[in-house]
C-alpha cells in the first residue's frame, strides 16, 4: 500500500514538473517572437503552418484518426480564426512594446473571461469576478499611465487577451465533446487559412516573407516545441493533475516570461516602478482568483452534500 502511495506521489510530482516546464516553454514564446525578424503576421503564418503539420505527424505516429464531422470542422475552423487573430495581436504587441508589457497585458484574459463566460453560459457574473476585474483594471490603468510610450503595444496586448478569452470560452464547450488535440489540430489549420486569406487580400505574400536561417530555427522551435509539443504535454498531465493546479501553474507564464526576457534582453526590458506596481496588482488578482473560486466551489459542494 505504501509503495502504491509513493508511486502515486512520484507520478503527480513528475507531472507537476512537466506542467511547470510546459508553462516555461509557453513563456519562452514571447522571447522567440522578439528574436524573429519577420512581421507579426508572417510569423504567425509560419507558426500555425508548422504547428498543424507537426500535429498531423503526431497523429500519424500515434496511429490515431483525426476525422471529424462537418459541424465540428466548421466550429473548429471558425474558432481557429480567433486563435490566429490572438497570435497576430500578441506578436504585434511584442514588436510594438516589450515582452514584459505584452505578457502582463495578456494576464487580463481573466478579466475578459469573467465578462464573456457569464454571457456565453447565460449565468450571472459573481461578485468575486467583479472584484477581481476591478483590481485588474486598476493594474492596467497604472501601466497605461507610467508606460505611455508603449500605448500601441498595450492596446494590442489587451485585444490579444480579449481574443484569447473568446476562443478559450468557446473551447471550454467544444472540449466536452471532442479531444483537445483534435481541436488544436483543426484550429491551427483554421488559423493558417484565415491568416493566409488576410495576407492574400492585404498583399502580405511579399518580400517581407523572406526568412533567414536563424529565423527558421526559431520558427521551428516556436511551431513544434512551444506550440504543438507543449500543447500535447499540457493535455497529458491533466490526466493526473487537477484543473485547479493546472490553472495556478498556468498563471506563472507571465512571471516566467518576464524573468526570461530580463535574462535575454537585459536593460531593454527594464520598466518603471509604476509598471511593476500595476503588474503586481494584475498578477496578484490573477493568482488569487482561482484560489477564491476553488474555496467557493468547495463550500457549495459541502452545502449540497
Amino acid at each position: 500500500m505504501h509503495a502504491a502511495i509513493a508511486m502515486g506521489n512520484f507520478v503527480i510530482n513528475r507531472n507537476l514538473l512537466l506542467l511547470h516546464l510546459t508553462v516555461i516553454v509557453w513563456g519562452f514564446t514571447g522571447i522567440l517572437g522578439n528574436l524573429i525578424s519577420v512581421s507579426a503576421t508572417h510569423l504567425v503564418w509560419c507558426r500555425v503552418l508548422i504547428a498543424f503539420v507537426s500535429l498531423a505527424v503526431y497523429f500519424r505516429l500515434k496511429g490515431q484518426s483525426f476525422a471529424v464531422g462537418r459541424r465540428e470542422f466548421i466550429q473548429f475552423f471558425l474558432t481557429g480564426g480567433l486563435v490566429g487573430l490572438h497570435w497576430v495581436l500578441f506578436f504585434g504587441s511584442i514588436k510594438a512594446s516589450t515582452v514584459s508589457v505584452t505578457l502582463v497585458c495578456i494576464s487580463s484574459i481573466t478579466l475578459f473571461t469573467a465578462i464573456i463566460e457569464p454571457l456565453f453560459y447565460r449565468r450571472r457574473t459573481s461578485k468575486m469576478e467583479i472584484l477581481v476585474g476591478l483590481f485588474i483594471i486598476v493594474g492596467i490603468y497604472l501601466i497605461f499611465k507610467f508606460e505611455s510610450q508603449y500605448v500601441e503595444g498595450i492596446v494590442l496586448g489587451l485585444l490579444a487577451a480579449l481574443a484569447a478569452a473568446l476562443f478559450g470560452t468557446i473551447n471550454s464547450k467544444l472540449v466536452k465533446k471532442n479531444g483537445a488535440t483534435i481541436i488544436s489540430f483543426y484550429e491551427m489549420f483554421g488559423a493558417w487559412v484565415w491568416v493566409s486569406g488576410f495576407m492574400l487580400v492585404s498583399g502580405g505574400f511579399d518580400q517581407g516573407m523572406r526568412v533567414t536561417h536563424v529565423d527558421w530555427v526559431y520558427l521551428l522551435l516556436l511551431g513544434t516545441v512551444c506550440t504543438s509539443g507543449a500543447y500535447v504535454a499540457a493535455v497529458s498531465v491533466m490526466k493526473e493533475i487537477s484543473a485547479f493546479r493546472v490553472a495556478l501553474a498556468s498563471n506563472m507564464e507571465p512571471i516566467y516570461g518576464i524573468l526570461l526576457a530580463w535574462l535575454f534582453f537585459g536593460q531593454s526590458e527594464k520598466m518603471s516602478a509604476g509598471f511593476y506596481a500595476g503588474a503586481i496588482i494584475i498578477l496578484g488578482a490573477v493568482f488569487v482568483y482561482p484560489v477564491l473560486r476553488f474555496q467557493v466551489d468547495k463550500r457549495k459542494a459541502r452545502r449540497a452534500a
